[in-house]
């Protein structure tokens, strides 16, 4: 498989490619353009690394509604990421009580944003470097393995494998985002990174 185009294309990316594609079985051009594909588009084109969480009153009550279900509440934690994150991911993935801080400091990072201390714990044991300590480095190096890690554990490999038809970008989406949102980048996206490695 030759990736060496890539380099040109996404200079930041490319050096984190080896590790990612040795650790989580990338190989086939397909596997890599659907994977390059979706990372790209879930990150705005790998600028994104760490989850925006700086929410108005609107946006609480529109992304997280199970949690600010009326303006009263969503007033008092709109526009403070950190109190947002230990609200919404608070225990569950793992992660403990809203005051245990546990939500922010294992909000969504990486490419794919890997969210929640069970799932950090899963995939630093995969790489063997404690991110419960370290949880910044899923952002700052291990935005990409953290996502081939995504991908490897939703069993996503299988899908990507089906082919390069629109069909299977489709699929692959879902399974990535839960729906189709952004599907017309998705698909420009897969066409740019099938064409650079083939």
């Amino acid at each position: 498989m030759n990736y060496t185009n890539l380099s040109t294309k996404i200079p930041l990316v490319a050096p984190q490619l080896p590790e990612a594609i040795e650790l989580f079985q990338i190989n086939t051009p397909l596997r890599l353009a659907h994977f390059l594909a979706q990372c790209s588009h879930e990150s705005g084109d790998f600028k994104l690394t760490t989850e925006n969480l700086n929410y108005s009153v609107k946006g609480l009550m529109s992304v997280f509604h199970k949690y600010f279900p009326n303006e009263a509440i969503a007033k008092q934690y709109e526009r403070q990421p950190e109190k947002i994150a230990n609200k919404v991911y608070a225990s569950r993935m793992g992660n403990g009580s809203e005051q245990s801080g546990d939500g922010y400091k294992f909000r969504g990072r990486g490419y794919i944003q890997l969210t929640g201390k069970d799932n950090y714990k899963a995939f630093g044991d995969h790489i063997k470097v404690d991110l419960l300590a370290t949880p910044d480095l899923v952002a700052t190096k291990y935005p990409l393995t953290s996502a081939a890690f995504f991908f490897n554990k939703n069993k996503l490999w299988d899908i990507c494998d089906k082919g390069d038809s629109i069909d299977v970008v489709t699929m692959v989406s879902k399974r990535v985002n839960g729906g189709t949102i952004g599907l017309e980048d998705r698909i420009k996206k897969f066409r740019l990174y099938i064409s650079l490695i083939n």
